[in-house]
């Protein structure tokens, strides 16, 4: 968890983080999750998140930040995680104590103690329902901007249902993470935004609306249970008279809509229409800023953030940086002053040889394994170590063109 206080001027004058394991260890995550005996279904506790909030304003305070000038405050949460409140737990966090941290009062506030994070990949089977329910994938992705993933909120939300319907039945909301960060600085529970909303497999991406057809494949009477959804800058109220009271804050500090992590990037990046960001990480990411865009079968269609009626174009490649370093390690001797020189001794288009390389099933696409053409399109089993660096660094970023340009 992290925090970041900016002045008017976009000057950074505070900065802060919780690091999950280390300064939270009673809740014993690694990485700040669970990953379950069955490898595909991962969770974190919602617990722990509140404490952690606790943790860093308790720390900002004895540090004697001064809270009593914080005009607004707004967030960005992990995509695709959920949280499930129990009922009447509105009440308790629109009363939360301040002579308590909030923890404390919220803890039999949650009907799922473990939330479904954007890690999992438990719901094959609800994602195929929720394609059939819909008329196949590529209608689903015309309708939400995405073809059913395992890791999105729809399909999470069937699992619960279908595996325990007395604990669907016992919620009264469901949050994403960032609509629920923001809920417990508005003492009340904040709309999710459109941007996170659109990686739900259930906001109708045009309309902004709820598709009824995708809820009631998912689960009944659900669309009560999400609220309005609401654009990503829309002011949402002042903070919760418990942090006036803990912590110093204005009574007039105003929530702003939290939003998902992508789409924070692209608004904290400044893109306008026509760029192209790129996150070159342990999978590696392509965004866009874009007017009119086509959903297709691989990638994703959000919401734009910063302008309600534009979207952004989301691509996520699993074979990122860890493929490059493991390219490096075999045919560079694991050194990147080397892996340039190898890069430069070779000339651009690689003299017709191409390689594919994927050590782990690809999201985009489904594929696995090391495939490599000759300049006569036949597949050899080899490449010489500087045309193997060349193809893969050529072939990764083709890969982000080719896919950039289906999706518009």
């Amino acid at each position: 968890l992290k925090v970041i206080a900016i002045d008017e001027q976009l000057r950074v004058i505070y900065e802060d983080n919780v690091h999950f394991d280390k300064d939270l260890p009673e809740f014993k995550t690694q990485g700040g999750v669970y990953i379950h005996s069955d490898r595909l279904t991962v969770t974190s506790p919602v617990l722990m998140w509140v404490k952690a909030l606790d943790m860093i304003l308790e720390k900002m305070k004895s540090l004697g930040f001064n809270f009593s000038q914080v005009r607004a405050l707004s967030g960005a949460g992990q995509q695709h995680g959920s949280v499930y409140w129990k009922k009447g737990s509105i009440q308790i966090l629109k009363n939360a104590s301040p002579e308590l941290p909030l923890h404390e009062s919220l803890k039999a506030c949650f009907s799922v103690s473990n939330s479904p994070i954007w890690m999992d990949s438990s719901t094959a089977s609800q994602c195929s329902a929720l394609e059939r329910a819909v008329g196949g994938a590529q209608h689903l992705a015309s309708i939400t901007g995405s073809r059913a993933y395992e890791r999105f909120t729809g399909n999470q939300i069937a699992k619960i249902y279908s595996q325990n319907p007395e604990v669907y039945m016992q919620t009264e909301r469901i949050s994403l993470v960032s609509s629920f960060a923001a809920s417990l600085f508005l003492g009340a529970y904040a709309p999710i935004d459109y941007s996170d909303g659109s990686g739900m497999n259930l906001l109708q991406i045009w309309e902004k609306v709820w598709s009824g057809s995708c809820l009631d494949a998912c689960a009944p009477g659900l669309e009560e249970k999400l609220g309005c959804p609401v654009p990503s800058h829309s002011v949402l109220g002042p903070i919760s008279p418990y942090y006036n009271q803990r912590y110093g804050f204005s009574p007039d500090c105003k929530i702003v809509a939290f939003t998902g992590d992508n789409p924070a990037s692209l608004a904290g990046m400044r893109l306008r229409e026509g760029d192209i960001a790129i996150s070159l990480g342990t999978s590696d990411t392509l965004f866009l800023w874009i007017q009119e865009p086509t959903p297709a079968l691989e990638g994703h269609i959000l919401c734009n953030p910063v302008d309600s009626q534009t979207y952004m174009a989301l691509l996520c490649f699993k074979n990122g940086s860890l493929m490059r370093e493991r390219i490096r390690d075999d045919c560079a001797s694991g050194s990147w002053d080397e892996f340039a020189k190898a890069l430069s001794s070779t000339v651009a288009g690689n003299d017709g040889n191409l390689g594919f390389y994927f050590d782990v099933m690809e999201i985009t696409p489904e594929a696995v394994g090391i495939h490599r053409f000759n300049r006569d399109n036949q597949k050899v089993s080899d490449f010489p170590k500087e045309v193997e660096v060349r193809a893969l660094i050529e072939g990764q970023f083709m890969a982000k063109r080719i896919h950039a340009e289906k999706l518009g």
